[in-house]
């Protein structure tokens, strides 16, 4: 009897066994042509989150955002970990002053040989909202290699650089930076036309250098279709992306509490940046919710190689269940190209459903 009941102990054990491991394989890898590869699910950062900003230096990816009143770099080997890994604080605001509230969507940017991190802030009251700059280290591979300035509180290796403005000098977000072939840069952000809240526009001016806008502004989009002007005619978010000779501009439209939260987007096909007649905008969404898939409210994205260069992914936020700034989480997905040199971002992946990791991961 002992020796049977040890025997069906051990069988249990092996049975159990065998079902955790396939557990775990379901869910972390799969086959393909006789290899296994890894699959990860969306959301990677859960709520609340948003306003991704991701990019690769290094081998790592290396993925910054804000709370409040910090700004904290995050770097993993995989794109699903950036959810995972712990923070660098890089930047504290100070406790008063025009830029120590509300500390806004922060993009990190390599540009003529050193580290910059563009960001919105204000003292307080939503229309002083404004942009500004940090200055880091010029090592290509790492972010976190400046300096430590030991006058902030966060002992960041980035150093306060100063408000970066347009003569005009009105409320503005979500900056972003346009480096050409030729090394010319060009400042793009969201901004309002007078001194009202109410609806945003984007907005173009050339660059002396990474901390200085060196000309006036230029509009080259606003709220045109009902697509985006839901709860607020709003356009936000711009973010560059490139195939050949084309740029693009993809920014986010409505409210980015709501469901309608989208994506649209806008094209440059002769490299006239500063000419608002050289963009063109497409008349629908070229990203946006869905209800079956439990991903709505899709927008202010990033793009980011695989560590191979051969796939191109989109990092953005979106909600499942209810609406709300809080109930925005990160999610990525990777996306083609068309014939006509249009990127093809499709549907949100379903959430919590496995697909591949980026190529060229280990």
């Amino acid at each position: 009897m002992l020796s049977i009941s040890k025997k069906i102990v051990s069988l249990i054990l092996i049975f159990l066994t065998g079902v955790y491991l396939m557990g775990c394989r379901s869910i972390n890898t799969k086959k393909s042509e006789g290899k296994v590869k890894r699959t990860f699910a969306n959301p990677i950062i859960p709520a609340p989150s948003a306003d991704p900003w991701v990019v690769r230096a290094g081998g790592y990816y290396w993925y910054i955002h804000s709370s409040g009143d910090m700004i904290s770099i995050r770097k993993a080997d995989r794109l699903e970990r950036i959810g995972e890994v712990g923070d660098a604080n890089v930047w504290l605001s100070p406790s008063d002053g025009s830029y120590s509230k509300e500390v806004w969507a922060p993009e990190l940017h390599y540009l003529n040989g050193r580290w910059y991190i563009y960001f919105a802030a204000d003292d307080g009251k939503n229309e002083n909202h404004r942009m500004y700059v940090l200055e880091g280290g010029k090592d290509p591979d790492n972010p976190l290699s400046g300096p430590a300035d030991t006058e902030n509180a966060a002992n960041s290796p980035y150093k306060f650089k100063g408000k970066i403005s347009d003569k005009t000098d009105k409320w503005a977000i979500d900056g972003t930076v346009l480096q050409k072939k030729d090394g010319s840069l060009y400042f793009i952000w969201s901004g309002w036309e007078g001194d009202v809240d109410g609806q945003q526009n984007l907005y173009i001016a050339p660059m002396s250098n990474p901390w200085t806008i060196s000309g006036d502004r230029v509009l080259i989009s606003k709220p045109e279709y009902d697509w985006e002007k839901k709860a607020l005619a709003l356009n936000e978010g711009p973010e560059i992306l490139k195939n050949g000779e084309k740029i693009f501009i993809a920014y986010s439209a409505s409210g980015s509490w709501t469901y309608d939260y989208c994506l649209g987007m806008l094209v440059n096909s002769d490299g006239d940046v500063l000419n608002p007649s050289s963009w063109v905008k497409i008349d629908k969404p070229v990203f946006e919710g869905s209800v079956k898939n439990k991903s709505r409210g899709v927008g202010h994205c990033s793009f980011v190689k695989s560590p191979d260069g051969k796939e191109d992914w989109i990092v953005y936020h979106g909600m499942t269940g209810s609406q709300g700034w809080g109930a925005r989480s990160v999610r990525t997905q990777k996306f083609a190209w068309g014939k006509d040199g249009m990127p093809v971002f499709g549907e949100p992946v379903p959430v919590d459903t496995p697909f591949e990791a980026p190529s060229g991961e280990k």
